[in-house]
């Protein structure tokens, strides 16, 4: 095992669907099979381990017609074929736990589950359990039910999102490629690989590019968003080529790109706030309104100018200043039809308008990060 990873008290890797089927859509057994050797040695040194699994649907495709399989499926299509995977990726996971006496368990997950606050630490607390018991969660975004509108559309950021949940130190994104270059290494052979990023910045982002296998999702852009949410949660990250046999324990310095976590975090609900992905609505304030929220001031309604977006009371809200610049995120505590009734109102005319019931302030500064 790479002595490195010693210092870690708790991993989640994220297996991307190209490493888990072939071609033809079929599981690449033996390759699994050295995984999850590598895996039982990170417990042995008394390492917790999380599974990200994507695959579901590449394998569950491999069921259907020759020509419908080669094709890009439908929303409907790829949710059946989630259906029929899933049951062939966990037969397989447990097949292969079980030769080493560790129980699997299956955790399916959906966007909403992470960004509704509720539901995100009702999964944790799922998580924490197995975890506790010992056993592997085995974690995949439900894709059966996810559409496009609805889902995370790939698993890096799931993942990260998975090791923000049980507070892992690490995130490990096995792919096909070793890691971020300066440019995409299959079509410019200058490209530079990128070893260490302490800072994700502007020009680490514009080196991002997208995925070139027709079984993955995701791409390059995705794993930094990943990043982002993992960096954020003071979480290392890893990129690393896990298409050979034991990727984790063959893991060598200089052969992965390792994006470094944040020293200092802030709490952990501000933490699940900034790493929303789906605003429902959008509120422009006024200057004396944004100066306010510089100072660590709560959003009242009398400095709100417009609003945008159908969203009900504790549903995320970007904040904008009036030169369209987003300066906030935000759980808001009215629905839209409300904020249209009081923008620009002060306290005494708001609880007027709202009958005289309690006036909160539209955004809290606790349920508030500004960005």
């Amino acid at each position: 095992m790479a002595a490195f990873l010693r210092n870690y008290k708790r991993i989640v890797v994220k297996i991307g669907s190209s490493l888990l089927a072939d071609n033809k859509f079929v599981i690449r057994q033996s390759w699994l099979s050295t995984l999850v050797e590598d895996l039982m040695m990170l417990c042995d040194e008394k390492i917790e381990i999380v599974l990200v699994s994507s695959g579901a649907v590449a394998l569950g495709r491999g069921s259907f017609r020759a020509e419908v399989a080669q094709r890009k499926l439908s929303v409907a299509e790829k949710q059946a074929a989630a259906a029929i995977g899933q049951i062939k990726l966990l037969h397989t996971y447990q097949s292969e736990f079980l030769k080493y006496k560790r129980e699997i368990a299956q955790v399916l997950l959906s966007l909403d589950d992470s960004e509704t606050r509720q539901r995100y630490i009702n999964a944790k607390n799922t998580l924490e359990m197995l975890l506790k018991h010992k056993l592997i969660p085995i974690v995949n975004e439900n894709d059966t039910v996810a559409t496009e509108e609805i889902s995370y559309g790939d698993n890096d950021r799931l993942a990260a999102r998975v090791a923000q949940m049980v507070d892992a130190d690490l995130l490990i994104l096995l792919s096909d490629i070793d890691g971020l270059y300066t440019a995409n290494p299959n079509f410019d052979k200058n490209a530079r690989h990128i070893p260490l990023i302490e800072t994700i910045d502007a020009d680490i982002k514009s080196m991002a590019g997208e995925s070139h296998t027709k079984i993955s999702s995701g791409g390059m852009i995705t794993k930094i968003l990943a990043a982002e949410i993992a960096v954020e949660n003071g979480a290392d990250m890893i990129i690393c080529n896990g298409m050979q046999d034991h990727p984790i324990s063959k893991l060598k310095k200089g052969s992965y790109s390792l994006f470094k976590g944040r020293q200092q975090r802030a709490d952990a609900r501000k933490r699940w706030i900034s790493n929303h992905l789906n605003a429902k609505g959008t509120l422009v304030i006024d200057e004396g309104a944004k100066q306010a929220l510089l100072l660590g001031k709560s959003l009242l309604a009398a400095g709100i100018v417009s609003t945008e977006g159908s969203y009900q009371a504790t549903d995320m809200v970007n904040i904008y200043d009036s030169n369209n610049t987003l300066i906030a995120l935000g759980m808001i505590n009215y629905h839209s039809e409300t904020i249209a009734l009081v923008k620009g109102k002060n306290k005494q005319k708001m609880q007027s308008l709202l009958n005289n019931e309690s006036v909160k302030a539209v955004v809290h500064r606790n349920d508030m990060v500004m960005l």
